[in-house]
């Protein structure tokens, strides 16, 4: 138990409070659109309002998150459940929404306290609550000709395509699908950010709440405006866009990172020797890998750079017949597998040894480890730099695990 808190109790702690701040959020504005700002919003659209703003301010949050895994020099950690859980809850409230809306145009009966809402604003200029200002339409037009309405498809079919091509199976069978569809990320915060800018959530203004307190005028609303009623008609203004403000941190953040990977980019870089090392369960996984060392190996030797690379394959696996095969075959002067001259090896390398040996062929200079495998070996290989750095040699540990 002391070992896991060890290993893990950061982990853990950082996964708490990132659910206690979605759980905060999700109360906070669950109780916002609870207010009398929102009271005859609420008397259209009932509590959908605040099922709907409410995991909006989660996937504010969360979608600020996201925006840092890409900055992959700062962070890399957030994961897709809690964005899908929240993009669900966010549409179905919007749906309801809408049909309320709806309901709240067709239903054109003065007696109903949703269409007298719904009919403020068709008598000249005035502020208006139902964004729906006709009954000749249905929520599928008002989905394609509304800013929330196109944004909101675009931003949904994005996120779906980035989380589903995240699926293991596809992102290591179909790595390019992986690839393309992931920068599909600034179409979805393009989106995100105008997502708003319709301000389809509308609540009284601050001077119509002080005229008209909705809790005292809510039962005389066949009256409001008319002579002698102490309620005037409410007045009614768009929600400020908030999303902006939650994602330009980590847009200039993304921004400054994409500089400085430019920066390095065009920084020159020597390379004056370098060590392959692949790992392979059995031998099938050599077959779509050796023709291309075989070129190499041949354009090494035309360049005179033939020990510019030095290649250690191992075959972690094999059976009866291949050992045999192997034993008859092992003075060959190529590889019995691969073809190569370099033989392959067998079991698993000795990392102590490998990096004790690199290190002294190579003091006073910065060694690049890259790896592309399991988290197993890429945690024993930062163990291994952080304990062979020493004596002028610096081995800087580098991971992409797909």
């Amino acid at each position: 138990m002391g070992n896991f808190a060890a290993n893990e109790g950061l982990s853990i702690f950082v996964i708490l409070v990132w659910l206690g701040i979605n759980a905060f959020l999700f109360v906070q504005f669950y109780l916002v659109f609870l207010t009398d700002k929102w009271f005859y919003t609420r008397a259209i659209l009932g509590d959908a309002l605040s099922w709907a703003r409410a995991p909006a301010a989660c996937l504010n949050f969360n979608c600020m998150l996201i925006l840092l895994p890409v900055c992959r020099n700062l962070l890399s950690m957030l994961r897709g459940t809690i964005q899908l859980f929240t993009t669900a809850v966010h549409i179905l409230a919007h749906l309801f929404n809408f049909e309320r809306f709806m309901d709240g145009q067709l239903n054109r009966d003065a007696h109903l306290i949703t269409f007298v809402l719904s009919d403020i604003g068709n008598r000249g200029n005035a502020s208006y609550l139902n964004p729906i200002r006709t009954n000749e339409t249905n929520p599928t037009i008002i989905m394609f000709t509304t800013i929330a309405g196109v944004t909101g498809v675009v931003i949904t079919l994005a996120l779906i395509l980035i989380i589903t091509s995240s699926m293991e199976v596809i992102r290591r069978s179909y790595f390019e699908v992986f690839w393309f569809t992931h920068h599909l990320f600034v179409i979805f915060f393009i989106g995100l950010v105008f997502h708003g800018f319709g301000r389809i959530v509308r609540g009284q203004t601050a001077a119509s709440l002080r005229a008209h307190n909705p809790l005292e005028c809510v039962d005389k609303f066949e009256t409001w405006g008319k002579n002698g009623s102490n309620c005037p008609e409410p007045e009614f203004a768009g929600n400020p866009p908030m999303t902006w403000k939650w994602v330009v941190g980590p847009m200039i953040l993304y921004v400054c990172e994409r500089l400085v990977r430019l920066y390095r980019y065009q920084q020159k870089v020597v390379i004056t020797k370098i060590y392959f090392y692949w790992l392979c369960p059995e031998t099938q996984a050599f077959e779509w890998f050796a023709d291309l060392l075989q070129s190499l190996e041949g354009q090494m030797t035309e360049k005179g750079l033939a020990d510019f690379l030095n290649y250690n394959i191992y075959l972690t696996r094999w059976k009866e017949n291949e050992a045999a095969h192997f034993r008859v075959h092992h003075e060959a002067e190529n590889d019995p597998i691969t073809g190569l001259k370099q033989k392959t090896l067998y079991g698993k390398p000795n990392w102590d040894n490998e990096f004790t040996n690199i290190g002294a062929k190579h003091p006073g200079t910065k060694v690049g480890v890259f790896l592309c495998g399991p988290t197993v070996l890429g945690k024993a290989l930062a163990r291994q730099c952080l304990s062979h750095s020493e004596g002028g040699v610096e081995f800087i540990f580098n991971k992409e695990n797909f």
